[in-house]
This record gives structure tokens, sequence and C-alpha cells, in this order.
């Protein structure tokens, strides 16, 4: 009886420790979500976004995903707004905007 009482408790705690190792690089793994969409628009024949860093101590490192071609990636300083130009207005859209590390 003993030895099933240790056998239990010894894998909860295993499981339990893998569990707060797991969640712990999860977070570690995060890139900080500073770079926020505000509006896509086209002017002059030209594509634009309107990115804003939502962080004021750290810049936004961004990367702009669009179909077919390679990724655009940029920073923004800290708590800065900017219309960052992709392409023209015959190409294709921008898919989205994602945060990526610096």
């Amino acid at each position: 009886m003993r030895k099933i009482t240790s056998i239990a408790l010894a894998g909860a705690v295993c499981g339990a420790s893998l569990t707060l190792a797991t969640a712990t690089q999860a977070v570690a793994d995060q890139v900080p979500r500073c770079a926020k969409v505000l509006k896509y628009f086209t002017s002059g024949g030209q594509r634009y976004v309107r990115l804003m860093n939502l962080c004021a101590q750290r810049p936004a490192c961004y990367s702009i995903v669009i179909p077919h071609q390679a990724d655009r990636r940029g920073q923004l300083p800290k708590g800065a707004t900017k219309d960052v130009r992709y392409g023209s207005a015959a190409g294709p859209r921008a898919l989205y905007v994602k945060n990526v590390s610096c």
C-alpha cells in the first residue's frame, strides 16, 4: 500500500513540475505585442499600413505578411505611430502584421 502511494505521489510531483516547466518556457517564448495596426490604406498608388507602438519602454519589431512575397520587417521606436509603405496598389494587400522579436 505504501509503495502504491509513493508511486502515485512521485507521479503527481513529476507531472506538476513538467507542467510548470512547460508553462514557464511558453511565457519566455512569447514576443511582446507592441505593434498594433491602426488601419490599412492606399495613397498615391502605394499601399500603406499605419502602425502604432503600444509599448512605452521598448521598440516594437514587426513583420508585414504579404501573399506570394517575402515578409517585410521593420522596427518602431518606443511610443511611435508610423505609416509604413509595403508595396504598390497593383500588388496584393497585406494579410496581417505580426509582432516578432527584435
